[in-house]
């Protein structure tokens, strides 16, 4: 037998069957294999799956482990079939005097009747047993109604009642294609629920079913993106629109079954919930239910909709091709987390970005496998880069009222103690990154100091931008600067005169020894830098010669800087006052002493 391939298009068929060998074959994508095979790759079944549907088409019963579990299926059989007689009810009564109302719902939502022939849709009619009287007039037991959910028991004694009543339906089926529920939407707009599922039943488990997963799983496995949308309208929209992969929970949040299920038709389905506060906040709770189950390969993708507009409402004013652009740039779930985190907030403060890496930090310990949980990390690093890295220009630089930088004139730029003063920058600048760069373990510690500070060479701010955002193993710090900035350049580093001299350098084993050196380089810096900001405030603030405040101000701030930079130029020699007044050192004096008593033991008597 010939026929086009339904694995690729083409104009003539080059898709055989060779039913006396059992296989099939195509001479135009070479896809080739056997009737299970066949069903595995057309509606994208595990192997188990694709043997029931083929001893179902061919009538042949699927062995049974015990008579229990044969028992069970019967009993699920039953069930089936009286959920598909009250299926051809609900069908049927939509097309009655009764569902007016619901046929012109769903003209005006724009479903056509082949929409409504594929989705199955139907009516219950508005009376208390109109379904319940159609099945026990079939001969349908009132035990098995009630089991499957379709009415309830009275409580004042009465016959029981139909669990749908004025509602548009619309059937739920297992990815077997059996009916298991139903979901309803009132036609009253002052009825209570909007929506209304089927209880939970034997056949019926809310958070193990998928609305439309059946066909959105043969719909991935022709390499189509599935996609969680939040309702039934939504997953008609889109499947109507040529988005055949959607699926939708069955009005209730996400849960981690649903989230497998998903997975394991598509390796990353896109979430495209409404656009409104509601639909964020579901999204969020998707995100955090995925953080601890993340595997390599297996994540989650997030087409954000406009405010106030669900994929029916896109569809319906922009088209297909506006939700098809939507789902091409759809963001993975790590920018959504980072987004969620710092919107509307202010992190103006150390206190304030501490406490965003701590919430970042918690969110990231929940993903269990080490090698996400790292490349996580590593995002929320870059990330946080953009958000905090230090500004060359930034306004709390500049003086009081300036618009732009001042730039320096050419004779201050070339001044001596200008140009002293940068060398003196980079000096400083260069042993603290080759003291982190050998005793990375000090990091950690200074970290914010490390990212507040403007580095002056465009190097130097590389290196810096390199150990806010390495996350590897502190270990590894030296290796993985070598391999970006290669070792010649580490090794010019750590060869300067001024960096093989630091303390800091020369005792990397001495981690305490090397923080302290660190937070004093780091104190004399921002001493420095705010006591040239405060002279330029000063100075733009100048009213005139005699202004007194201005001169507290700038007395403060350069005693700030002396008391900054004492620590590494305090003189702290003991001296003795001789009987001529002056100052001798004290160990000279001893060593003196101790000289003169040797001469006078060695004198002759």
């Amino acid at each position: 037998m010939w026929a086009p391939c339904p694995f690729h298009q083409e104009k003539s068929a080059s898709f055989h069957v060779d039913d006396r060998k059992g296989y099939y074959y195509c001479f135009g994508c070479h896809a080739k294999g056997d009737a299970l095979g066949f069903i595995k790759e057309t509606e994208n079944v595990s192997f188990m799956e694709a043997v029931e549907i083929l001893a179902r088409e061919a009538g042949m019963p699927m062995p049974t482990r015990d008579p229990l579990a044969q028992q069970k299926a019967d009993r699920r059989t039953q069930l089936t079939d009286v959920m598909e007689q009250a299926l051809q009810f609900f069908r049927l009564q939509l097309n009655t005097s009764a569902g007016a109302d619901a046929r012109g719902y769903l003209t005006g939502r724009g479903l056509t009747q082949e929409a409504l022939d594929r989705f199955e849709i139907g009516f219950a009619p508005e009376t208390w047993q109109g379904l319940w009287d159609h099945l026990t007039g079939k001969s349908v037991e009132e035990e098995l109604i009630l089991a499957v959910g379709l009415a309830k028991p009275s409580s004042k004694g009465k016959r029981p009642y139909d669990t749908f009543r004025n509602r548009i339906i619309f059937p739920i089926r297992d990815p077997q294609g059996r009916s298991i529920g139903f979901g309803g939407r009132a036609m009253d707009p002052n009825d209570n629920a909007k929506y209304l599922n089927s209880p939970e039943t034997e056949l019926f488990d809310k958070g193990r079913s998928l609305y439309n997963y059946g066909p959105a799983r043969e719909a991935t496995g022709k390499g189509e993106p599935l996609i969680l949308a939040e309702g039934y309208m939504d997953v008609i929209a889109l499947v109507e629109a040529g988005f055949g992969a959607a699926v939708a929970p069955l009005g209730t949040a996400i849960s981690e079954t649903q989230l497998q299920l998903m997975w394991r038709v598509s390796d990353e389905p896109i979430i495209a919930l409404d656009g409104d506060t509601a639909g964020i906040r579901a999204a969020q709770r998707v995100m955090d239910l995925a953080l601890p189950l993340l595997e390599a390969g297996k994540s989650l993708r997030f087409a954000v909709m406009p405010a106030g507009q669900d994929p029916d409402d896109l569809i319906r004013s922009g088209g297909p091709a506006t939700m098809q652009q939507l789902l091409d740039t759809a963001r993975p779930m790590v920018d959504l987390l980072w987004e969620r985190e710092i919107y509307g907030k202010n992190f103006d403060s150390p206190e304030r970005k501490a406490a965003l890496d701590k919430i970042l930090r918690e969110k990231l310990r929940l993903i269990k496998d080490p090698s996400i949980r790292g490349h996580y990390g590593q995002a929320v690093k870059d990330m946080r880069w953009e958000l905090f890295r230090p500004k060359s220009q930034s306004r709390r630089f500049m003086p009081k009222g300036a618009t732009v930088p001042i730039q320096p004139q050419a004779t201050t730029r070339s001044s001596s103690l200008a140009s002293s003063s940068e060398h003196s920058n980079v000096l400083r600048q260069s042993v603290i990154l080759a003291s982190l760069l050998k005793t990375p373990e000090a990091l950690a510690t200074v970290e914010g100091q490390l990212e507040e500070l403007q580095f002056v060479k465009p190097q130097h701010r590389d290196i810096q931008r390199f150990l806010l955002q390495y996350s590897g193993p502190v270990e590894g710090v030296w290796d993985a600067a070598g391999q970006v900035f290669g070792m010649e350049c580490l090794d010019v580093l750590l060869g300067l005169p001024h960096v093989q001299i630091a303390p800091s350098v020369r005792h990397c084993n001495d981690v305490e020894l090397v923080i302290s050196c660190l937070q004093q380089e780091f104190a004399q810096m921002f001493a420095t830098a705010a006591h040239g900001r405060e002279v330029a405030e000063a100075v733009q603030d100048l009213s005139d010669l005699d202004d007194e405040g201005l001169t507290w101000r700038l007395s403060e701030s350069a005693k700030h800087v002396q008391r900054t930079t004492q620590g590494s130029q305090e003189d702290t020699t003991e001296y003795k006052t001789a009987t001529n007044g002056l100052k001798v050192k004290l160990e000279e004096q001893k060593t003196l002493d101790s000289l003169l008593e040797q001469i006078r033991f060695s004198k002759p008597n």
